[in-house]
């Protein structure tokens, strides 16, 4: 179980209980700020928890949805363009526009934790969108991966989601042509 500061307050009483409670080895300072029971905690977990508002997204969501085994060196999160720049080391932000910031976005178990992020349908059109950022071969896979999905997935959210960006008509002939 995690906690914030002020959840924990509100649990143990105090900062002198919450103290005394790390010191007996009960409770666990994981980060600043945030709190558990458990002394190893997924990091999905704990960013879930310290930012309630993102969103997982691009290599993190790729081998979350298992369309990769490649575990990313860093947790992509996509956050408003608003939002506070996040100065956290081992995550990579991603600022977009309101109109596609929650289009797609999905809440899935994963590490017994819920967690926040695009659907794998959402994510072919930023696997398409950033296709030209990624190494060759890392696209290959997972464009494989999902012909292999295809006939699991929804083809008009696909379609609606490609709607909202610019380039559609590109996204379409690629749509087309290397995963159907």
């Amino acid at each position: 179980m995690l906690y914030t500061y002020t959840e924990a307050q509100q649990k143990y009483g105090s900062p002198y209980q919450i103290e005394r409670e790390v010191k007996q080895g009960n409770l666990y300072k994981i980060a600043r700020g945030l709190y558990s029971r458990e002394k190893e905690i997924s990091p999905y977990a704990m960013i879930t928890k310290l930012y309630p508002d993102a969103i997982i997204t691009m290599d993190s969501a790729f081998f979350i949805h298992g369309l990769t085994d490649v575990i990313p060196d860093k947790i992509n999160l996509a956050t408003r363009r608003n939002a506070s720049r996040i100065k956290d080391e081992s995550i990579r932000q991603f600022f977009l526009e309101d109109r596609i910031f929650e289009p797609g976005k999905t809440t899935m178990e994963y590490d017994a934790v819920a967690i926040s992020i695009y659907s794998q349908e959402r994510m072919l059109i930023e696997l398409m969108r950033n296709s030209a950022s990624m190494p060759l071969d890392y696209y290959k896979e997972i464009i494989l991966s999902y012909r292999k999905r295809i006939d699991d997935m929804d083809i008009r959210a696909i379609e609606d989601y490609m709607k909202l960006f610019q380039r559609n008509d590109y996204m379409f002939d690629i749509f087309q042509k290397e995963v159907l």
